[in-house]
């Protein structure tokens, strides 16, 4: 399962489009909270009305802003994925982490959107639970595929996985996802 079996967007306009990926930039270089719709219209060359009538509310170009970098993180993983098989598809998901978070320098954009937007209600939430349960669904299945116990162990990979992405960023460990991968491969050959 992926984010587009979850969420239908319907295609852009080119206005929108130019609006989408100025948030995206904005909101993940600065925080959610810290853009205002001004902003963003003028960053991408159009006026506050052309956003309200793309997007309706500037929650709902969050919650787009997320739906496209998850499909974004997927579609890298899964390409990445492919090259491998059996334990090291697990493991390649680690290499892939190391590899985004060389330009993704604020970390996870799913956790920095809950840490502004969680327990509100703001239609990002469901967007950040989809992302992180597919994210685990995505390490039982790779765990299960290679004979080992998906239930049991891909929580557990999946914690590492987070834990690195956080340790990277806001604990400015440079090696949260090496010391993250050699515990996985650990796990997997007990």
């Amino acid at each position: 399962m992926t984010i587009d079996t979850l969420f239908d967007d319907p295609p852009l306009t080119p206005a929108g489009e130019r609006l989408l990926a100025a948030a995206a930039d904005l909101f993940y270089r600065r925080g959610i909270r810290a853009v205002g719709v001004d902003l963003v219209a003028e960053v991408a060359g159009t006026t506050k009305k052309t956003l309200y009538d793309r997007f309706g509310s500037k929650d709902e170009l969050v919650a787009l802003y997320l739906r496209r970098r998850a499909r974004r993180w997927q579609v890298f993983l899964n390409v990445r994925l492919d090259r491998r098989t059996g334990t090291t598809r697990v493991l390649a998901v680690f290499d892939a982490l190391a590899e985004w978070l060389q330009e993704q320098d604020r970390g996870c954009a799913f956790v920095n959107a809950y840490a502004e937007v969680g327990g509100t209600g703001h239609p990002a939430e469901p967007v950040i639970r989809a992302e992180k349960e597919w994210m685990h669904g995505l390490f039982v299945a790779l765990v299960d595929e290679a004979g080992l116990d998906g239930a049991t162990l891909g929580p557990q990979l999946h914690l590492l996985y987070e834990g690195a992405t956080v340790a990277h960023t806001a604990g400015g460990r440079a090696d949260a996802v090496a010391v993250a991968r050699a515990a996985a491969a650990h796990l997997m050959a007990v």
